[in-house]
Parts: C-alpha cells; sequence; structure tokens
C-alpha cells in the first residue's frame, strides 16, 4: 500500500480541523449536517436521517436541538458566559428561554471546574429537561450580587438525528467498518481529530489502485448513530470482517489499543501486529464496556470484531472534555502518526486473503518458473523467502496475515511473493465468508 508522508497527513488533517471548528455539532441539529457537508472535499458523504421518536433498540431518538447563541449578562454590565466566545459555554440540550434571576439561584445552573480555575467545562443533558452553562471556576468567583440576564436562543422540536456515511467498494466480500462520533462541540482531541482522521483515511484509500475488502466509514453521534447504523443494517452485519473506532487521535500520548469484545478477531491480531513492528510506544487494553462506538457494536446481540485504536483514551488526561482540548492542544505530527498507523493497521487487514497451492506435494521448482535466479547455494532473499511461505501456509485455512506473522516479514514482501505465484498459477485464491452474525436483543424502529 503506497502510504502518504505522515507530515502531509498530519497538516490535511489538521487544517480541516480548523475548517470544522466553529460548527455547533451536538446529538442532532445543524452543526452535525454542516460538519458532515465539510467533508466534501475529501470524500463523498451519504447524510441519513432518523426521525424524533423513531425507537432504536432501547434508545428513542429525541426532539432536534438548534442553538443560534446563549449568553449571560451580570447585573454591572459583564457577559459571563456566550456561546459566541466558546460553543462549551452552554450545556447541550439545554432548553430555549429567557430568563432573570438572582446570583444565588443561577449558581445552581453552573457547572465549573474547581481543579482546573481556568478552563470551562463540557456537559450535556440529553435526556434531562433543563438548562445551564459552563464557566471557569475563577470566573464563577468573581460573581457579584444582583440579577442576571440570561438568553437560550434555540429550539428544540420535533426534527431528526443525521449520520454521515461513505463507502468504497472492494474485490472481496468482506466489509471493514471505521466509526467515529461526531457530536461534541469545541474539543479537537475528543472528538473532532476522529472526524479528521476518517476523512482523510477515506481520501487516501479511494486513490489506491485496488482493495480486497470494502471499506465503509460512519461519522455519527455518540451511542444513538451506532445504534440507528445497526438497526438500518442488521441483515448485512455478516459481512463485518473487521472494525476500527477511532478517537482521541490528536495528543501526544502513547498508542492505545483496546480489543474487540472476543479479543482474537481479524482486527486484533492486525491492530497488535501494527503496533508491535511500528516500534512506537504503545499499551494493549482487554475490551471494557465504556469507551467510543466499540461499546455498542461490541453488545453481546451483536459482538461484532471492532476494536478501538486511539492514543490517550477519553477520561485519562487533564483536557478532556474541557476547553484545553482546543486546536492547540492536538498536533500535526500526532495526527499524521495516527493516520499512517491506521493504514498500516488496514494492509495487515487486507492481508486476510486465503490461498491454495497447485503443487501442494513437495516444494515446486521455482526456477523453471523464472522465479528466482538464484544459484545452487546462495541463501534466497525476501521475496524468495516470502514465496516459501506462502506455499507454506497455502492450505486454504491460512492467510496471507498468518504468512506475515509467521515469517517476520513485511506484508507488503508476502502480498507481491502472493500475487507472484498465482501469476506462475502455483497458488489460486480461495473464497472466503465472513462469520455469519446472529443478532438478538429486540428490533428496533428507524423509520
Amino acid at each position: 500500500m503506497s502510504v502518504p508522508d505522515p507530515t502531509a497527513l498530519g497538516a490535511e488533517m489538521l487544517a480541516l480541523m480548523h475548517e470544522l471548528w466553529d460548527h455547533p455539532r451536538s446529538l442532532t441539529g445543524d452543526g452535525v449536517r454542516r460538519t458532515l457537508a465539510g467533508l466534501d472535499g475529501h470524500v463523498a458523504v451519504e447524510m441519513h436521517e432518523v426521525p424524533t421518536g423513531a425507537h432504536l433498540y432501547d434508545w428513542t431518538v429525541p426532539e432536534e436541538w438548534t442553538l443560534r447563541r446563549a449568553w449571560i449578562d451580570g447585573p454591572d454590565g459583564r457577559r459571563i458566559a456566550d456561546t459566541a466566545e466558546g460553543a462549551l459555554h452552554v450545556v447541550g440540550y439545554s432548553e430555549p428561554g429567557r430568563h432573570t434571576l438572582p446570583l444565588a439561584e443561577l449558581r445552581g445552573h453552573l457547572h465549573t471546574l474547581p481543579d482546573y480555575p481556568d478552563r470551562v467545562p463540557f456537559r450535556t443533558s440529553y435526556w434531562k429537561r433543563g438548562w445551564g452553562f459552563c464557566v471557569s471556576e475563577r470566573t464563577a468567583r468573581s460573581l457579584v450580587e444582583g440579577d442576571y440576564e440570561v438568553v437560550i436562543d434555540a429550539d428544540l422540536a420535533p426534527g431528526s438525528l443525521t449520520y454521515g456515511e461513505a463507502v468504497l467498494p472492494g474485490q472481496g466480500g468482506g466489509e471493514v467498518l471505521i466509526s467515529t462520533p461526531i457530536c461534541h462541540p469545541g474539543l479537537a482531541n475528543d472528538n473532532l481529530s476522529g472526524v479528521a482522521l476518517l476523512a482523510v483515511l477515506a481520501r487516501v484509500l479511494s486513490t489506491q489502485a485496488s482493495r480486497w475488502h470494502t471499506y465503509r466509514f460512519l461519522w455519527s453521534p455518540a451511542t444513538l448513530g451506532p445504534l440507528a447504523w445497526l438497526a438500518a443494517n442488521e441483515a448485512n452485519l455478516g459481512k463485518l470482517v473487521a472494525g476500527l473506532s477511532p478517537m482521541c487521535v490528536g495528543d501526544p500520548g502513547p498508542f492505545t489499543y483496546k480489543a474487540s469484545r472476543r479479543g482474537d478477531t481479524l482486527v486484533d491480531r492486525a491492530a497488535r501486529l501494527a503496533l508491535a513492528r511500528s516500534g512506537a510506544e504503545h499499551r494493549l487494553l482487554d475490551f471494557v464496556p465504556w469507551g467510543g462506538d466499540e461499546r455498542q457494536f461490541c453488545s453481546p446481540g451483536f459482538d461484532l470484531p471492532v476494536g478501538a485504536l486511539m492514543r490517550t483514551p477519553p477520561g485519562h488526561y487533564p483536557e478532556n472534555h474541557t476547553s484545553a482540548d482546543d486546536l492547540d492542544f492536538v498536533t500535526e505530527e500526532a495526527l499524521g502518526e495516527s493516520c499512517r498507523m491506521y493504514l498500516d493497521v488496514i494492509e495487515l487487514i487486507e492481508a486476510d486473503r486465503r490461498f491454495l497451492s497447485t503443487c501442494p506435494k513437495g516444494e515446486p521448482q521455482l526456477g523453471r518458473r523464472e522465479l528466482t535466479n538464484r544459484m545452487g547455494g546462495q541463501k534466497g532473499d525476501d521475496h524468495e523467502m516470502a514465496m516459501f511461505w506462502n506455499l507454506s501456509m497455502a492450505d486454504g485455512e491460512h492467510s496471507l496475515l498468518d504468512a506475515t506473522e509467521r515469517s517476520g516479514l513485511p506484508v507488503a514482501t508476502i502480498r507481491d511473493a502472493a500475487e507472484a505465484l498465482v501469476g506462475a498459477e502455483l497458488l489460486r485464491p480461495v473464497e472466503t465468508r465472513p462469520r455469519p452474525v446472529e443478532t438478538t436483543g429486540g428490533d428496533a424502529e428507524a423509520a
């Protein structure tokens, strides 16, 4: 696989994040649609709308929230919070309205971070009606007695939830799903970095001459978005051979891979091998039912082969879900390295192809087929060793990934050798079918 320079990938991702930064993303609303529309320069995204009231397993799509602006003016004429200055200032899904109230009552609607007095927290109230604002602890301490004017210029009414999808077809019958949340406003690493990663990955993969698997990219609001996609695609889940859930891919921390619920799937093997061979500092985590989109895909009624490849996990760096997670916190270097790591994992997933030897009894004669020019007594090079490994593993049960793991050779060398052997009619591909998925746990109404 031809991989661009990670520095260029990181610059491309960061530039896209700057373009998308100001869109007011939430669980629903035009902020999500505008963000998806902003990806058009990288990949064509199809938007799907799921109406308010639709049942998605144990969840129901809420009313759509459209925020225009929200602010608080103090009795001294000072504006103490304004979404025009920062999207985090209002609690997500705050009810529209105008209020005049004394300081003591206002404090019950303010959220701060006492341990980080200069940061504004990120808070939402999707499922409990009410309203609130987020300010720095230092600002909260400076408030004077008197009446405060609160304005939340927004709509909360029947509408829909939006998710976006892009598909790059492959030659084989399997699919790889790469899914990221898109609902956080004003946060760069969590989760705008994942939004940009998918867009750049899709652009790079679209330029590849051939793909064995089909690649499906999903941008959707957390929890409800993956559930909406699952509800609409239950009949086709058996095609899924691997999946990844990226978020927090722009911070300078080491790579972290959290395994799928099964722990031994194709994506688990590919991610662990890519990380081990990269030489980069990394951590391997077992599955836990908490995190990003992978927790929906790995729920027991689906048990899909989806892992999470990130840098520092959400909740494990102090900037997370605060105003400190801004565009200055992420780096081009970290973004580019993350994109390159995803491409390395994908290259190994692409090696999930099986072959049968047409000459399985003994070692075939490579010289008369002009597959080697080595004289007797000379040691074979990596390409020749890769041919021997491919022939040894070509029993219809083992894949190019198995040969890559066993040999210690680069996957590209294994792949090129396999292509040479197919051309010489010493190998023939075996059509493999993904594992059937039998879903349980009730129906979902997505319309």
